[in-house]
């Protein structure tokens, strides 16, 4: 089927049959573009979350912002504070609170490798990514970040700029 004719299809089922268009998807992908400037990612991790009702159905809206958020450790535990998961617009007085901590679902083996890590000078847990897998789970991915300083960012940016300058020239 053309792209057009895709098109008309979609506009028959919303006007003709009610149908409407998806609010909840499943191949949601939100990533903190700002982690990879301010950070030199050493190694990423992949966790569980544990969430409620609304803040599920949110992220699945994506209304997920990753910006402020960072992860530490609590006697044994992991926990994810500074994610902000806007408030559910159809939840009731059972809505979540935007910005509380959250508890990380992972093994007591990784839990040990990185608290270890993390106690180390200059590190920190810095979430990189948050998606639904295939089975319908939500998944932090976070990443062992090092600060960078003013001049590595610098760097950064030249990087990128050459790069873009490279493709640039490659397309003409």
């Amino acid at each position: 089927m053309t792209r057009q004719r895709l098109f008309v299809w979609a506009q028959y089922c919303s006007v003709f049959t009610g149908m409407k268009p998806q609010r909840f998807s499943n191949d949601i992908n939100i990533r903190n573009r700002q982690a990879g400037f301010q950070y030199e990612l050493l190694d990423k991790y992949v966790a569980g979350m544990v969430l409620t009702g609304t803040e599920i159905k949110s992220i699945r809206e994506g209304k997920v912002n990753l910006q402020d958020g960072y992860c530490y450790m609590n006697d044994g535990e992991m926990f994810v504070k500074g994610i902000n998961i806007t408030p559910y617009a159809q939840g009731t007085h059972y809505n979540h609170e935007a910005t509380r901590e959250r508890k990380l679902l992972l093994k007591r083996s990784e839990l040990k490798k990185l608290e270890g890590k993390v106690d180390e000078k200059g590190l920190t847990l810095v979430p990189t990514r948050l998606f639904i897998n295939d089975r319908g789970l939500a998944k932090l991915e976070f990443a062992l970040g090092k600060g960078k300083k003013l001049h590595d960012k610098r760097d950064s940016i030249k990087e990128r700029d050459a790069k873009r300058e490279l493709n640039r020239l490659k397309l003409k």
